[in-house]
C-alpha cells in the first residue's frame, strides 16, 4: 500500500470563517486552502493577525453632516467628495 496521508475536509465553521476573514480583509481564500483543515487553519490564523482594511469611504454620519451643510450654504457636495471620506472631510472644514 502507498503511503498516503489522507487529509480531513475542512468543517463548515472553519469555511464560514474563512469567508468572513476573506471580507474583512479584502481578500480571497486560496482553493488549496479550503482542501484540508490543516492548511484552512494555517490560512485563518495568518488572516486573523492582519489588521482589517480600512475603508475609504465616508461614514452615513459625514455624509449627513455634509448635505446639512450644503443645505445650508445653498451649494452641492462635489461628487468626487463622496467617493473619498479626507476629500470630504477638506470639502465640510471648508464649508463651515
Amino acid at each position: 500500500m502507498d503511503d498516503t496521508t489522507f487529509a480531513l475536509p475542512a468543517t463548515p465553521r472553519q469555511i464560514a470563517y474563512a469567508r468572513t476573514l476573506a471580507l474583512r480583509n479584502q481578500t480571497l481564500m486560496p482553493p488549496q486552502a479550503q482542501q484540508d483543515r490543516r492548511s484552512l487553519s494555517a490560512w485563518i490564523d495568518a488572516q486573523a493577525r492582519l489588521k482589517p482594511a480600512t475603508s475609504s469611504l465616508p461614514s452615513a454620519k459625514q455624509i449627513a453632516f455634509a448635505e446639512k451643510l450644503a443645505r445650508i450654504k445653498r451649494r452641492a457636495v462635489p461628487d468626487e467628495c463622496f467617493r473619498d471620506k479626507t476629500m470630504l472631510s477638506k470639502w465640510i472644514d471648508g464649508n463651515r
